[in-house]
């Protein structure tokens, strides 16, 4: 059988066999009584590489997102976040269902918030508004192609966001794509926040979890949150030991994966009838537009699967591309050969 290549999610990668090895052998113990040294040690060095006080180790980036907007924000509040950010289109009302908060959406630029945007929704102190108990910032933002928030941006909303007494939580499910991108490290970009969920389970290519940095306070208070969504763990350090290996051996390597996206985009942006704003391609996603070709995005995910080459339908005309460690260069001339093949025949 021919390989696929599955362009679909970097959550899509395998363990390395040395990420299995490490499971197989990893120390345990009951992480409920905070006893199993290897998901100690992965905590230990989460805080430490973010500059934090405490980390928790969680079961997905949802569960890190919703576990840290509920210890900050209540029933009747209101929390701030991106039109488009993935605590609000794909966490399933999370923020509604778990804390009791309604979202306010602000539509940002490529995924984006303004500042200026962020200081016009903060509620009034006054009877008839919710209390804005958080800012959420998604870097990179997945909808908007894998942009990075600028660190000048994130440091000013920071700031608009304490003065009037509200926390930001940075949903940074991608963000060592950022940090490898920028040459800002992970620590600089925490200190403009208050509390970050990062995943193991992307980029990074562990089979599972997030981790949620923050103060010591905030983080028992999302211990207790974990707990009550079920996410209390046992013998978890054989999910922790890939995990540490991740944090410690595949950062750089996201280098790899955004010259791949670039390449891709380029190539695609030379068909006729495809296009790509090239102004959102800074990490290893991909957004292109097909429809100047005639057709809808499922019809061209239907044909690119049909010759091995998967990829997600991100609208009526949307396609998406996420680069990751289980595809190659040659893999990324493949799919563009198989794209280019379907344009043309459209042509005809």
């Amino acid at each position: 059988m021919a390989k696929r290549i599955d362009l679909r999610s970097d959550t899509v990668t395998k363990p390395t066999e040395e990420m299995r090895r490490l499971m197989a052998k990893a120390e345990v113990g009951d992480d409920v009584y905070g006893e199993d040294p290897t998901v100690n040690r992965l905590e230990e060095l989460a805080a430490h590489m973010f500059g934090k006080e405490a980390a928790l180790f969680v079961t997905s980036g949802t569960q890190g997102n919703q576990v840290a907007i509920a210890s900050f924000a209540g029933r009747g509040d209101e929390v701030i976040a991106e039109a488009e950010s993935h605590v609000f289109f794909y966490e399933a009302a999370g923020i509604s269902a778990i804390a009791g908060a309604q979202t306010r959406q602000i539509p940002g630029d490529r995924g984006v918030l303004r500042p200026a945007d962020v200081r016009q929704a903060i509620r009034n102190k006054d009877i008839h508004q919710p209390r804005t108990a958080l800012v959420c910032i998604e870097n990179t933002h997945n909808r908007a192609g894998g942009t990075i928030t600028p660190i000048a941006t994130l440091q000013e909303i920071h700031e608009i966001a304490h003065a009037a007494g509200a926390a930001v939580h940075m949903d940074g499910a991608r963000l060592f794509n950022a940090v490898v991108a920028t040459g800002i490290g992970e620590r600089e970009w925490a200190s403009h926040v208050d509390t970050v969920q990062f995943c193991l389970s992307k980029g990074l290519g562990a089979p599972v979890g997030s981790l949620v940095v923050g103060s010591r306070e905030v983080i028992d208070r999302a211990r207790v949150w974990r707990k009550r969504l079920g996410g209390g763990m046992r013998q978890a350090g054989v999910l922790a030991a890939p995990g540490l290996w991740a944090l410690t051996n595949m950062v750089e390597r996201l280098a790899d994966d955004h010259a791949n996206a670039r390449h891709l985009a380029e190539q695609l942006v030379a068909m006729s009838g495809v296009r790509v704003d090239m102004e959102t391609v800074q990490t290893n996603i991909v957004i292109c537009d097909v429809e100047d070709t005639g057709r809808t995005a499922d019809e061209f995910v239907g044909a690119l699967r049909r010759d091995g080459v998967l990829a997600s339908a991100f609208g009526p005309t949307q396609i998406r591309f996420v680069t990751h460690k289980d595809v190659s260069r040659s893999d990324i001339d493949t799919a563009v050969s198989v794209m280019a093949k379907l344009v043309a025949s459209l042509r005809r």
